[in-house]
């Protein structure tokens, strides 16, 4: 396990993927916290926000873990079982938030496109479903990757030039036919990342037509600001992983793999923290309590 090519720069990664997953660490857990306990938060928007944040705090202790190991202490070796677990929670997260990511989409067309009806579309019950649905559909897309894998025969030592077991890193290791891996992976990528990016369009399509039909630039702009941070979110976490797949031969595509699981996790939290006021007023006002503020 590794980042093959950049053995000279592994130290120097290691600090910048460190320091990512303190404040990926720290960022989540307090905005999910922040959530919790603040009840002025408990509106759709947030608590949307409180699972994303907790989707990325578990992907970050899921991988950083292991692969600050690999870089400080070269512990390249990973028990099988092990491998499965890690790629188990992997995929299942992923397919959690991509779920998540799909439902503040919703949010923001159920707020624009219907202002008057937002509250009584999303109670705390539909909330609530949605939260059991997207665990539901990890489940469900995730236990056959683990049990494809695991029926793989593999032969002698195994090298996965990664700093964590990537499901199709790791069956290409195999030395049976992997044709159901590959068959399956597409048909999940479509069933899940495929879908919720086509429904997120889908829904921004309403919310821009919603927006230009706004009789003022003002209400347009103010309109658009509420969806700013979560485009942001839907680039740093849809883009990366397509490209990682276009780029996955090269050198490079391994570094590129290991930025995706490292840096949105860490920027999230800050993105809706700069970019929401209601949580910067909240965060400004508690830490002026504690004497910390400006």
């Amino acid at each position: 396990m590794g980042i093959p090519g950049f053995e000279k720069l592994q130290f120097w990664i290691s600090i910048l993927f460190c320091t990512m997953y303190l404040v990926a660490f720290v960022g989540n857990f307090l905005l999910t916290i922040l959530v919790w306990v603040e009840r002025s938060l408990h509106e759709p928007m947030y608590l949307f926000l409180a699972m994303l944040a907790m989707t990325d705090f578990l992907i970050s202790n899921t991988i950083m873990p292991k692969m600050l190991a690999v870089f400080w202490f070269q512990a390249r070796s990973i028990y099988f079982q092990a491998c499965l677990t890690q790629i188990f929670f992997v995929i299942f997260i992923f397919i959690i938030e991509s779920t998540v990511l799909l439902a503040m989409a919703f949010d923001r067309y159920v707020a624009i496109c219907f202002p008057l009806r937002y509250t009584m579309i999303l109670t705390p019950s539909v909330i609530r479903n949605i939260g059991g649905f997207s665990v539901a559909r990890g489940l469900l897309f995730t236990f056959p990757f683990v049990f494809l894998v695991d029926r793989l025969p593999f032969c002698g030592n195994n090298i996965i030039a990664d700093t964590y077991c990537e499901q199709t890193k790791v069956s290409r290791l195999a030395c049976g036919d992997i044709t159901a891996n590959n068959i399956y992976t597409l048909v999940i990528s479509l069933l899940s990342t495929g879908l919720d990016v086509l429904l997120i369009f889908i829904s921004y399509v309403f919310i821009l037509q919603a927006v230009f039909r706004l009789p003022s630039r003002d209400a347009q702009l103010k309109a658009l600001g509420t969806c700013t941070s979560h485009v942001c979110v839907i680039l740093m976490f849809y883009l990366p992983a397509y490209l990682t797949v276009l780029v996955s031969h090269l050198e490079c595509g391994i570094l590129l793999a290991n930025l995706y699981v490292v840096v949105p996790p860490a920027l999230n939290p800050i993105i809706y923290g700069v970019k929401t006021k209601q949580i910067r007023d909240i965060v400004t006002s508690r830490l002026s309590r504690l004497g910390l503020g400006c």
